[in-house]
């Protein structure tokens, strides 16, 4: 669940902390850093009989899972995207609701005695922490405040927690371990501080309400219960509004998880629970994130700001704003304006952005940073720069350099570059100002594509023109790379796509070799470096991350590519149906296993991949 800030809260349906990302309140600071704050709120009800039944899990350093309240766990629900445990011990049946207040860093928690044969107590521990969540604290660090305050307390000073029969604490819970931390190769293990306890009995129909939040500590938000209640109103509002039906809804209110008001408006976040902004997978994702949700206006408020700053922003990719973003980010940016504009009919909105984006793109292609046109054809051409890791939406990078080097022209870079062109040219003409000079560089570019792209084997060049060093198994004397990736599918998927209206036979080998239940892999298995796992350590994720690993987000240009082509799309969805409840549960994950049954990966929460495949829904049904 998010606060529409940037800040959330994340966890697992059995209780237990597998990531140093989980916390019930993480909150984000103006700088956009994340700190986390609440870790748990662990569970134990004393019975009528006096016996103390934990209903929460942890596990330690030396591996035990302890206590193990999880196996009284009877149902876990996410209703209106709101999370639900009913755990059940005889015939006492306690339930938790949570749900984070809309706009404000704050989260809200009810605990209800669904039956029980009379009063039973409900002690709720809060396990507290504060630091940046992507780290660990350790009770022998810096001492870790706790204030008390009415019915509760205030701790470091930055958060504060509310509710009935507050007792302090002061204990340190040391050794928590955090296993999927411990798989990717990270620190695993971290201390929790024990701040105190909520207290109270509770009969059947009674509940508990506990609430937790920053910025202003002496503003305190409405009850937990009223919270609960205006957030499910607002989740039904969304699916309204995105005219979504059948899981159409769970993927609005997936979609909405992304959408953050920033302090300059409207922003994405790419993925939870470790992702930021990136103008590249923002533009990817604009199309389903906004257009098919019914929020054109704010996603106009977002494209005229980041066209702004885009264009006010140095071409040199090393500066910060643009270190962890892609090269291919601002031919992205012209895209979600054409289809804003085209979906839309916002032609005010071509008058006002089109000038900005010609600027951009000239200031960003004039030769001074890594991407510039080749005046013997038009194309685009990529050098990489020292120490510069995002050549395009293929990233991967280890300190030997580029996993997936993008070197010379490639496929990707250039189709968004035609598209571009005739993208300008569109947004020139309904701004009725003079667009013949994008008209012939789009022409030629567009034929050069056609003459230059298309290889022996019957698809597309992944790369051509690049160094006899970087592409060794490459064929021909310009050194290109024939290797079968998805990145060819925006040759046929884009709107003003180059291959449009040729031979569409590579599109189905792509479907044949490549396509997965959850999307398409980077590299086919019987390519040279496909790997089929992406696990392990840093390094090992890294050399996967695009030599086979599926990327749910390229269902979207496959099934547009299926479109333009002619080639039937029937069952397209069915696993992806299928993945919304099983690793981010309600949405869809940034990557999966090459090799089957393609175990998902990676980010568990996906701007890029929900919004695809949201988009493929609303199109295709």
């Amino acid at each position: 669940m998010t606060d529409g800030l940037g800040g959330y809260a994340t966890g697992t349906v059995s209780g237990l902390r597998t990531r140093r990302y989980h916390a019930l309140l993480t909150v984000t600071d103006q700088d956009s850093v994340r700190h986390a704050a609440l870790a748990a709120l662990d569970l134990t009800v004393t019975l009528p009989s006096g016996a103390k039944i934990p209903l929460f899990t942890h596990q330690w350093e030396s591996g035990a899972l302890d206590p193990c309240g999880h196996r009284h766990l009877e149902t876990f629900t996410l209703a209106d995207g709101l999370p639900r445990w009913r755990w059940r011990i005889g015939d006492v049946v306690v339930e938790r609701e949570l749900a984070m207040r809309h706009g404000h860093p704050s989260l809200a928690v009810v605990h209800r005695v669904i039956s029980a044969p009379g009063p039973v107590g409900l002690a709720i521990a809060a396990m507290c922490t504060w630091r940046d969540a992507h780290g660990e604290r350790h009770a022998d660090g810096p001492p870790l405040s706790v204030e008390p305050v009415a019915d509760g307390a205030v701790v470091a000073g930055a958060y504060r927690l509310a509710g009935p029969g507050w007792q302090p604490g002061g204990s340190w819970h040391l050794g928590v371990h955090t296993r999927l931390e411990a798989e990717r190769g990270l620190p695993a293990t971290e201390d929790l501080l024990l701040a105190g306890t909520f207290f109270q009995q509770a009969g059947p129909g009674d509940a508990v309400e506990i609430s937790a939040w920053a910025g202003e500590l002496g503003d305190r938000p409405p009850a937990a219960q009223v919270v609960i209640a205006a957030e499910r109103e607002r989740a039904h509002h969304l699916v309204t509004a995105a005219k979504a039906e059948g899981y159409g809804g769970t993927l609005a209110l997936a979609a909405d998880r992304f959408v953050i008001r920033a302090p300059d408006g409207p922003d994405v976040v790419a993925g939870y629970p470790w992702f930021g902004s990136y103008l590249g997978d923002t533009m990817t994702a604009y199309e389903g994130l906004f257009l098919d949700t019914g929020r054109a206006e704010e996603g106009r408020e977002l494209l005229i700001a980041r066209t702004r700053l885009a264009a006010r922003s140095p071409a040199d990719p090393t500066e910060p704003w643009q270190r962890h973003d892609s090269l291919d980010a601002p031919l992205w940016l012209v895209h979600a304006v054409d289809r804003h504009v085209s979906r839309t009919g916002d032609s005010d909105l071509a008058a006002q952005l089109a000038m900005s984006l010609g600027r951009l793109l000239r200031r960003r292609l004039s030769g001074a940073g890594p991407l510039s046109v080749d005046p013997t054809d038009e194309l685009l051409r990529l050098r990489q720069p020292p120490g510069h890791d995002a050549g395009s939406w293929m990233n991967g990078w280890t300190e030997d350099g580029p996993v997936t080097p993008r070197i010379g022209k490639p496929v990707e870079i250039n189709a968004l570059w035609v598209n571009a062109l005739a993208a300008m040219c569109d947004l020139l003409a309904e701004a009725g100002i003079d667009d013949t000079e994008p008209r012939a560089r789009h022409a030629r570019a567009r034929e050069s594509f056609v003459a230059r792209f298309p290889a022996p084997e019957g698809w597309l060049y992944d790369v051509v023109e690049g160094p006899p060093s970087t592409y060794p198994l490459g064929a021909g004397a310009h050194h290109d790379d024939p290797s079968l990736r998805p990145n060819q599918l925006l040759a046929w998927s884009l709107p003003h796509a180059p291959m449009r209206g040729q031979d569409g036979a590579a599109v189905r080998t792509l479907g044949e070799t490549l396509l997965t239940p959850l999307g398409l892999r980077t590299l086919a298995p019987n390519e040279y470096g496909y790997q089929g796992r992406h696990r392990g350590g840093r390094d090992d994720r890294d050399m996967a991350y695009h030599q086979g690993t599926v990327w749910p987000w390229l269902i979207g240009p496959y099934a547009d590519a299926l479109a333009a082509t002619g080639r039937p799309d029937e069952g397209l969805l069915t696993g992806l149906e299928a993945h919304l409840s099983e690793w981010g549960v309600g949405s869809v994950s940034e990557t999966a296993d090459g090799d089957a049954p393609h175990r998902a990966t990676g980010c568990p929460f996906s701007a890029r991949a929900v919004a695809e495949v949201l988009r493929v829904k609303r199109r295709f049904g």
